[in-house]
């Protein structure tokens, strides 16, 4: 844990994966909800608009968005994977503060990982199942 992470109180910290990526969140009270990712504003990191409204699903499910500021800590992956992870994130953080929000959150589909990965490739194939083009002659 970096040093910044440690000098700020947050309340709760609870982990996402999806694909490759993996994204730390810590979440604290009596924010304004600023969302930092890997040191950035969201609206930095995140140039897509799609990535963005997928990391803040649950917030604004719940209609939270400003209770809380949440640091998040992302690696690996792409930036579809990585909005998937923090998603993940938050939401799991959401239910250490509000235990009651969660079946709202579990009938919207946050609380659930998504265990779909990139199959590996096989010998003698081209790819995962592709095969390389066929000749008669």
């Amino acid at each position: 844990m970096n040093t910044k992470t440690k000098n700020k109180s947050y309340d709760v910290h609870a982990i996402g994966r999806r694909k490759t990526s993996i994204a730390r969140v810590y979440l604290a009270k009596g924010g304004s909800g600023k969302i930092k990712v890997n040191k950035m504003d969201i609206s930095d990191y995140f140039g897509n608009a799609t990535c963005r409204y997928v990391v803040n699903q649950p917030l604004n499910l719940l209609k939270i968005a400003d209770k809380y500021d949440l640091n998040v800590n992302v690696t690996g992956g792409g930036y579809t994977g990585q909005a998937g992870a923090i998603r993940l994130a938050i939401a799991r953080a959401l239910i250490k503060l509000e235990a009651e929000s969660r079946p709202e959150l579990k009938k919207a589909g946050f609380l659930t990982r998504d265990s779909r990965k990139v199959e590996r490739k096989k010998y003698g194939l081209a790819g995962a199942r592709r095969s390389f083009q066929f000749s008669k002659r």
